[in-house]
């Protein structure tokens, strides 16, 4: 069903050279003239490659069904779009491109239109390109193939740092042309300045409370400026401490919901320490980040959001988990309506409720009470936390890579073995994930 790591990166090469190539000939139509529309000075545009590998990852065991399929891809290359235009512009202070006016289009980094296209493209990288390519690519031996690689991606890490190197000197280059246009414009508020000074000194003294106004008005600005909010927003701060709430909350509920549902208790906690369900957590972070400026939509509207991207997301996190650790945590097989078992139709419209309840009434709430966390202690405690969860999951999926190997090799081999085997030893790591099944 997956392919091999060797297999991916040809995947990343011939499909970056592709998209490289697509990109000159749109531009020589539309310019009626040579551009270089890729990051690097090489032929290559890794943003199809990476798409390429999303889609393979992630889509292949949708090959039998097109609906799916599609909707796969423009779902992957619309995440792919957002994120890496988000990315570029937060590090170089420019947007990269802009589709704020094309009429279907989100915060400018994405276009539908141009989803649509993808999702088009998405059938047919998974259909066509990809059982040819791995046709051609069982023609070359390995030994050859594998020197060609090594050689082709030396040749694009060296041509990245020179392009990063290129923009991050055009940034400075561009914040020098900020300073010097903020200098000038000091120079004229000066200039200003002292002209309508003595206009201002003259009416503070014909009315005094114009001059007490002033300093009760600089008192208040700076009072606000010392007291200044944790978490203001939807910043890092915020979001870190939505993904530690959701996290709990989402582990306390699942554990009730197994409760009513199958009249026992069961672990629903992603990690070894602690009750925290990672799914739930970065699922109410991620949410909140993408509809935060949607939150005063209608219910249905964050329904809809809410199904579809929960659903998207679901699936996404089972074929990870499954590459990642061996293992299967959910198999929704029995339920109507699922897709290959990972999600199906009624837990995705439970991601649309809990969207609309999560935004409208436990948001706010929660929002309010992390703001009053005061800040000296809310930024090392946020650090503390990060430090305790990285280091939880590290040892999370060391257990279960060992409980992988158990099956088939109980007898351990180092000293990390050793100390897995005593401190997770199978049945403490199936109370802790009941519904874990292994798998080839």
């Amino acid at each position: 069903m997956y392919n091999t790591i060797y297999q991916l990166f040809w995947y990343f090469l011939i499909y970056s050279f592709a998209g490289w190539c697509a990109g000159v000939i749109y531009s020589a139509a539309k310019k009626h003239r040579f551009v270089n529309t890729g990051f690097l000075n090489l032929p290559f545009c890794p943003i199809y490659g990476f798409g390429a590998i999303l889609f393979t990852v992630f889509l292949s065991e949708l090959k039998g069904n097109l609906f799916f399929l599609f909707i796969g891809g423009i779902i992957l290359s619309a995440a792919l779009m957002y994120i890496t235009g988000l990315l570029l512009e937060r590090f170089f202070r420019r947007k990269w491109w802009d589709f704020s006016k094309n009429r279907f289009q989100f915060e400018g980094y994405i276009s539908f239109t141009l989803a649509v296209i993808f999702g088009l493209l998405g059938i047919l990288c998974i259909r066509v390109t990809n059982p040819l390519l791995l046709t051609l690519l069982g023609l070359i031996p390995r030994w050859i193939g594998r020197i060609v690689l090594l050689a082709a991606l030396i040749l694009l890490v060296l041509d990245f740092v020179s392009a990063l190197t290129a923009a991050l000197q055009l940034k400075i280059r561009i914040r020098r042309l900020d300073e010097v246009s903020q200098d000038m414009q000091r120079i004229s508020d000066s200039f200003g300045n002292a002209i309508t000074g003595r206009m201002q000194r003259r009416m503070m003294k014909a009315y005094p409370n114009i001059e007490t106004a002033k300093l009760l008005a600089e008192r208040a600005v700076k009072e606000k400026a010392q007291k200044e909010i944790f978490a203001k927003g939807c910043g890092f701060y915020k979001l870190t401490a939505l993904f530690f709430v959701g996290a709990f909350l989402g582990d306390v509920v699942e554990t009730i919901f197994c409760r009513i549902t199958a009249g026992i208790w069961m672990s629903r906690s992603s990690v070894v320490y602690g009750a925290f369900s990672i799914v739930w957590g970065l699922a109410c972070a991620i949410l909140t980040a993408l509809l935060y400026k949607y939150k005063d939509k209608s219910d249905r509207y964050l329904f809809v959001c809410g199904t579809v991207l929960g659903g998207a997301y679901e699936y996404i996190c089972s074929v990870f988990t499954e590459l990642a650790f061996g293992t299967v945590f959910w198999d929704y097989s029995d339920i109507p309506f699922n897709l290959g078992g990972r999600i199906n139709l009624l837990y995705c419209f439970f991601w649309g409720i809990a969207a609309v309840v999560w935004l409208k009434g436990i948001y706010p709430f929660l929002s309010g009470l992390i703001e009053k966390i005061p800040r000296k202690a809310g930024v090392p405690a946020t650090w503390i936390l990060i430090l305790f969860m990285i280091i939880n999951m590290i040892l999370s999926a060391m257990a279960l890579g060992r409980y992988a190997e158990r099956q088939s090799e109980p007898q351990a081999q180092n000293t990390l073995e050793h100390f897995l085997d005593s401190h997770f030893p199978d049945d403490r790591i199936e109370k802790i994930y009941p519904n874990l099944k292994v798998v080839d």
